[in-house]
């Protein structure tokens, strides 16, 4: 496979659910050697996470990827020690322990720069590693109701609403990678130092959420729910088609509103002084989406969704899973791709989340087992077979 663009890096992942995984995971997508440590008994929670098959975690097999797997107690001494002898080696630590807790088993960042100028270490916490909040537990969920996307979202008279999924968590470790790759240019940049990164779960969905701190101080105003309205434009919303599906249409452009206008029948309303803007029209949303959906609701999903196409209107279905596996669109630019494992024959799982023309990353393998490049890994770091065994034998190593 051709290289990706940090392949001759090295990554260690000890951190866990989810946003540190992830973040090593892109990492690993893009050519880094990622070397991932679990405890030795436990095992890593991810394990647990989701759904698995025939005792098999699924969600393991891709946050996992591109990873080896080492088990190591940090907690202990004698893990503390494998753990600076293999960090003298890397150039990424992502963990996401509360803060001082590196530091209380003796490898936090003083002792890892010790060992390695040159290292770049992320930390990955609920709140950050200082403030009044730093020693709180930190969870998507908490990020979730705090950033303000919890309280915005729902329908108008309902409560705040919370995703189903691992919102908060996801764009953090989407972020992270960004802060490694952007430390990582740094060290190339100032003569090889590295740096510690902080990085907490709430303020990228902050970001995420948008602007409402800044409207707050500027006018007095604190946004409300809209169900699935937008107060910036309209029609905007979902909308059940003939045949109980539902879809979804955005009109953030001016001409795009005036197609799907004309589209069902009402261009009238173009005419109208308030359709000039996004934010008037959405001041008309009732009267906007009587229109839009009666015109849908007499349609099928598919006859709905060619008029729009062919209008050069703006259009969605809502998809399920199984939807996303079969849409043509998916299948052909391979966001989606299939993996051998020896655990489960092929799994189907993201693709790599860009496209490099020069450096395209790749999937080389999927998560492995506890354990399973251990001896491989420390055996590197000048411990024979004799010290192995004596390690794991203490529950030190997997």
């Amino acid at each position: 496979m051709p290289e990706g663009p940090l392949t001759g890096l090295r990554v260690i992942d000890v951190s866990t659910i989810l946003a540190g995984p992830l973040c090593a995971q892109i990492l690993g997508d893009f050519g880094a050697e990622v070397i991932k440590i679990e405890h030795p008994v436990a095992g890593d929670s991810m394990r647990g996470h989701g759904r698995a098959k025939d005792g098999v975690p699924l969600w393991w097999k891709e946050i996992s990827r591109n990873k080896r797997t080492i088990g190591l107690s940090l907690s202990s001494p004698a893990g503390a020690e494998v753990f600076l002898k293999l960090a003298a080696t890397a150039d990424v630590i992502v963990e996401n322990f509360r803060p001082g807790t590196l530091e209380r088993w003796g490898v936090g960042p003083e002792q890892l720069h010790a060992v390695n100028p040159g290292l770049v270490l992320v930390r990955i916490t609920g709140f950050g590693q200082t403030g009044p909040y730093s020693k709180r537990p930190g969870f998507g969920t908490l990020a979730e109701a705090m950033s303000g996307f919890a309280h915005l979202t729902g329908q108008a008279d309902g409560p705040p609403t919370l995703p189903a999924f691992g919102l908060a968590d996801s764009i953090c470790g989407i972020a992270a990678s960004s802060a490694a790759a952007m430390a990582l240019l740094a060290r190339h940049t100032n003569g090889g130092k590295g740096q510690v990164v902080d990085m907490n779960l709430l303020e990228p969905i902050m970001a995420a959420v948008g602007p409402g701190p800044t409207v707050f101080q500027q006018l007095g105003e604190v946004g409300t729910r809209h169900g699935n309205r937008s107060t910036n434009n309209a029609p905007r919303n979902t909308y059940r088609t003939k045949d109980d599906s539902w879809v979804a249409i955005s009109t953030s452009a001016q001409v795009i509103a005036e197609r799907v206008m004309r589209l069902v029948g009402h261009p009238e309303v173009i005419d109208e002084p308030w359709f000039r803007s996004g934010g008037e029209r959405a001041e008309h949303a009732d009267l906007l989406d009587d229109m839009v959906g009666g015109w849908i609701a007499e349609r099928t999903r598919e006859e709905v969704v060619q008029a729009f196409e062919e209008a050069g209107a703006a259009i969605a279905p809502i998809y399920t899973a199984q939807d996303l596996v079969e849409d043509e669109h998916v299948r052909a630019t391979e966001m989606l791709t299939t993996v051998p494992d020896d655990d489960l024959g092929e799994v189907l799982m993201h693709n790599v989340m860009w496209r490099m023309s020069e450096t395209p990353g790749s999937i080389r393998f999927p998560g492995r087992g506890l354990g399973a490049d251990t001896d491989d890994v420390v055996g590197e770091l000048g411990y024979d077979a004799e010290e192995l065994a004596d390690l794991r034998a203490r529950q030190v190593l997997a």
